[in-house]
C-alpha cells in the first residue's frame, strides 16, 4: 500500500524536512509526498481503492499500536493507497471533513505545520515497524 502525504506548503531544506526524509526513508512500504501551494491547487484525485485521512484537530487521537492496527486493516482490506492530508493554517472545512474516511489528531495542542508533517512521517514509520514486528516500537 502506498503511503501518500499531501501537504500545503513547501518544506524545503529544513530540520523538519530532514526528519520527514529520514523517517520516510526507513519505511519499507512505498511512499510519496505531494506538496501543494499554500493557497489554491488541489490534491491529486484518489482512486476508489484509496483511503483518505485528514490531520485535523477534531480527529481521533490514536495510540501508535491502534494506528498501526488500522493501517494494517486498510492494507489487508485491499486499499492500495492511504492518503494523509495536512491542510493550510486554517485546517479543513466541514465539507472536506465529510468526504474523508478518517480524521486523525496529534492531540489537542496546535502544532506547527512542518512539525506535524515530521510527526506524521515518524508515526507512519512506527506503524509499519509495528506491523513488521520490528523492535523500534517498545510502547504498550
Amino acid at each position: 500500500m502506498l503511503l501518500h502525504l499531501i501537504a500545503r506548503g513547501k518544506i524545503g531544506r529544513s530540520p523538519e524536512g530532514e526528519l520527514v526524509q529520514r523517517y520516510l526513508g526507513r519505511i519499507s512500504w512505498p511512499t510519496k509526498v505531494t506538496e501543494l501551494p499554500d493557497r489554491g491547487g488541489h490534491a491529486p484525485d484518489a482512486s476508489h481503492a484509496a483511503v483518505t485521512v485528514l490531520l485535523d484537530e477534531r480527529g481521533e487521537s490514536l495510540p501508535s499500536a491502534l494506528f498501526a492496527e488500522r493501517l494494517g486493516r486498510w492494507r489487508d482490506d485491499g486499499r492500495r493507497e492511504a492518503r494523509f492530508l495536512l491542510g493550510a493554517a486554517d485546517g479543513f472545512d466541514d465539507e472536506e471533513r465529510g468526504r474523508a474516511d478518517a480524521l486523525l489528531s496529534f492531540g489537542r495542542a496546535t502544532w506547527p505545520h512542518l512539525l506535524a508533517r515530521a510527526m506524521l512521517a515518524e508515526q507512519l514509520y512506527r506503524a509499519t515497524a509495528i506491523l513488521a514486528g520490528h523492535p523500534y516500537h517498545r510502547g504498550g
